[in-house]
């Protein structure tokens, strides 16, 4: 019982912490020998490109969102700006077509997911470099020439930029969610440094035209998935933070929670369409960095977390040392730490420091919960927006 205790809790700190560590470790000790990795200044190398925006039933922020688009920093032309609104019931589509000349506007009434939208789009592509991104986040001025420049490298396939959330905006009930972002920018920057990201965001990533796949209809993470299709074929994720993309925190955590199950189901679906990167004698450093950064979180480590606080109590009752009646009361204390968050969010309550165990445990559930609904088949590619906060 204490093995499987212990192998529990170092399987869950390797995955949260440990990760983190060994990766540093690696970068530095790469950085010693090969130097660091060297990339051009924006505007060095200007490639053409297309910026396509995914969009649906978002009128209340169209405006903004085209004129942040317009405003971005790039040859216009060597830039083709295209908007997808695939069924939306409201104004967006009409928003869109004031822009005519300037904006090209895909629309279709018909509703069939982002994905069935993104491949009509590609089909109609034909610059070198595609960017992606949400019509709910914000670009800064420099994105598109801070991204295009890493695609001067040939081993280059795609570059994910950095998702931001508005820190005027953090709802008291998701302040654990800049928290996570910050540490997950921090683990990118390293992976990329190190070898690859293993996948991109959708709020802002990039393909390079030609390494783009088409992925089935009922993919659920389109991001991650024509992503590490790319880095199947053998080429790097870079992450560039420098470009990144603003947007609000939901609205609260129950908006939070239902885009949480959706990657986590759409998580355990890509891991079994990609069986092949878990093989590390066909991938050496993408199959660590995929295992490690991955896998662990949208597997086994939510059901140890469990076992572990089991176990470590199943071991005070027979026997209770010193060392485990601590690592227990630390444990009990974490998830009451997170529980008091839960009822302090409900009843409105800012004590933001209680938020982080709370938001910890919300996306451990919510790997359990979308374990669930992949199995039972409950979870749609289609559209499933979270609220933001205005």
């Amino acid at each position: 019982m204490k093995i499987l205790f212990w192998l529990s809790l170092f399987v869950v700190f390797y995955t949260y912490v440990g990760y983190g560590i060994v990766l540093y470790a690696l970068v530095r000790f790469r950085i010693l020998i090969k130097g660091k990795r060297k990339v051009l200044q924006p505007g060095e190398y200007m490639p053409t490109v297309t910026l396509i925006v995914a969009a649906y039933n978002e009128e209340g922020i169209m405006e903004e969102k085209i004129q942040n688009t317009l405003s971005l920093d790039y040859e216009r032309d060597k830039l083709q700006l295209l908007f997808v609104t695939d069924g939306s019931t409201d104004a967006s589509a009409e928003i869109v077509s004031r822009y005519k000349g300037t904006i090209d506007l895909m629309h279709s009434t018909e509703r069939k997911g982002k994905i069935h939208a993104i491949h009509r789009a590609m089909d109609a592509v034909k610059s070198e470099i595609v960017i992606y991104t949400d019509a709910n986040t914000f670009l800064n001025k420099e994105a598109l020439k801070l991204i295009v420049r890493h695609y001067a490298n040939p081993e280059v396939g795609a570059v994910s930029g950095e998702k931001r959330v508005m820190q005027d905006a953090v709802s008291d009930a998701t302040a654990g969610e800049g928290f996570y972002w910050k540490y997950e920018s921090t683990l990118k920057k390293w992976d990329s440094e190190l070898y690859s990201v293993v996948g991109a965001a959708g709020e802002l990533f990039s393909v390079r035209r030609s390494l783009y796949r088409h992925v089935e209809s009922d993919t659920i993470l389109d991001d991650f998935m024509i992503s590490m299709l790319i880095a199947k074929q053998g080429y790097r994720i870079i992450y560039e933070p420098e470009a990144y993309a603003s947007e609000q925190s939901s609205d609260n955590i129950k908006e939070e929670l239902k885009r949480k199950v959706r990657i986590a189901a759409g998580g355990i679906q890509s891991i079994m369409r990609l069986l092949p990167l878990l093989n590390p004698f066909a991938y050496p450093m993408l199959s660590f960095q995929y295992i490690s950064h991955r896998v662990l979180r949208w597997t086994i480590t939510p059901f140890l977390l469990f076992i572990s606080l089991i176990l470590n109590a199943l071991i005070c009752i027979n026997e209770p040392e010193p060392l485990y009646v601590l690592m227990l009361v630390l444990q009990i204390l974490f998830y009451l730490m997170a529980w008091l968050g839960w009822l302090l969010e409900k009843r409105k309550i800012k004590v933001k420091a209680l938020f982080v165990p709370y938001y910890f445990c919300v996306m451990n559930y919510a790997v359990l919960a979308g374990i669930n609904r992949y199995i039972a088949g409950s979870q749609s590619a289609v559209w499933e927006k979270a609220k933001r906060k205005a």
